[in-house]
């Protein structure tokens, strides 16, 4: 998929544009699709449950609360995403193994990086809206994410 967020701002009307805030840790710097999401606090319990499923192409996008206390992706569960058709993962929070998930062929944005794990206690919410960054997350809108930054439209663009 050939994204450019800044012409897809220039050609359409009624976009969201989340605040610039994610750095590109994936082996792809362009990705979209529609959003399915998750609502966690240290605890990854949930991202695996997302990305052990078919991805069908879509984006997963993490709601971990800006934590910068350990990391909600390292780079098992983004194999999984790969191997399951997952167009992308952004993390509102942190991801470890960000070399090794830099060579896979999918696109991650997160806030930044943290060696340690999360704990496992399986508490969460799932397809439920999202707020961060100035936007809300709606499941089964669209994400569109470049090197320009991220944006949201109620159908698809491309």
């Amino acid at each position: 998929m050939d994204i450019h967020t800044a012409d897809l701002c220039d050609t359409h009307d009624q976009l969201s544009v989340v605040s610039p805030m994610f750095k590109s840790y994936g082996g792809h710097s362009a990705f979209g699709g529609r959003i399915s999401t998750l609502k966690i606090h240290e605890d990854n319990s949930y991202v695996r449950k997302a990305v052990e499923s078919t991805g069908e192409g879509r984006v997963l996008v993490i709601d971990g609360g800006a934590s910068m206390r350990c990391a909600l992706l390292g780079d098992q569960l983004a194999e999984l995403a790969v191997k399951n058709a997952w167009a992308g993962i952004i993390v509102y929070g942190c991801i470890r193994d960000s070399k090794a998930i830099g060579a896979m062929e999918i696109g991650v944005f997160a806030l930044g990086t943290h060696p340690c794990k999360t704990v496992k206690r399986n508490v969460g919410e799932a397809d439920v809206p999202v707020s961060f960054g100035g936007v809300t997350f709606t499941p089964g809108h669209y994400l569109y994410a470049d090197e320009d930054g991220v944006i949201l439209s109620a159908r698809a663009l491309i």
